[in-house]
């Protein structure tokens, strides 16, 4: 019998169970266990890996900011590689809708791909506030790939801060 032929008949690292010997510990055992799921996930074989690759339902969603302060609401929004012209901001009631295309370079001839990371397409972010907006006064800046647009509350809706006084009861 060859070397070969021994190893063809012996099982994989992956398949092999998880043994116990009367003088290995339990941890030990459970240690060896852990390291052979490990193996298995992690090894070329992996039964699920084209998942993992598989495009997303979604192809482009900018990432938002939103603070608050007494007066106004700030929004930024992550828009790399995109224009002003491509961004829609509506203001619908009390909730703010941002909307655009992030559109996709020209097609390069002779090139060939072997991973692309960066993503494309439509997108609909709609933002609702509990807060009455003063909609005359909403102004938007997109510099550097950030869109940030400033919501002033509107007056009714602006909290006062006062001091209570405490009484000796």
């Amino acid at each position: 019998m060859s070397a070969s032929d021994l190893l063809a008949r012996r099982p994989s690292r992956a398949n092999r169970l998880a043994l116990r010997r009367e003088d290995e510990s339990p941890m030990l055992t459970i240690q060896n266990e852990m390291n052979r799921l490990f193996d298995q996930f992690f090894s070329d074989d992996f039964p699920f890996s084209t998942r993992l690759v598989a495009k997303p339902t979604i192809d482009f969603l900018p990432r938002l900011d939103i603070s608050e302060t007494e007066t106004e609401f700030k929004v930024s929004a992550e828009l790399p590689g995109m224009e002003e012209k491509d961004i829609q901001i509506r203001l619908e009631k009390d909730t703010l809708v941002l909307s655009g295309e992030k559109k996709s370079e020209s097609e390069e001839k002779d090139k060939t791909y072997h991973r692309v990371e960066r993503s494309y397409g439509s997108f609909e972010r709609v933002i609702p506030f509990d807060t009455q907006l003063d909609e005359d006064k909403v102004s938007a800046v997109f510099k550097n790939g950030v869109l940030t647009i400033t919501l002033p509350k509107a007056g009714d809706a602006i909290r006062k801060t006062r001091q209570i006084e405490i009484k000796k009861g």
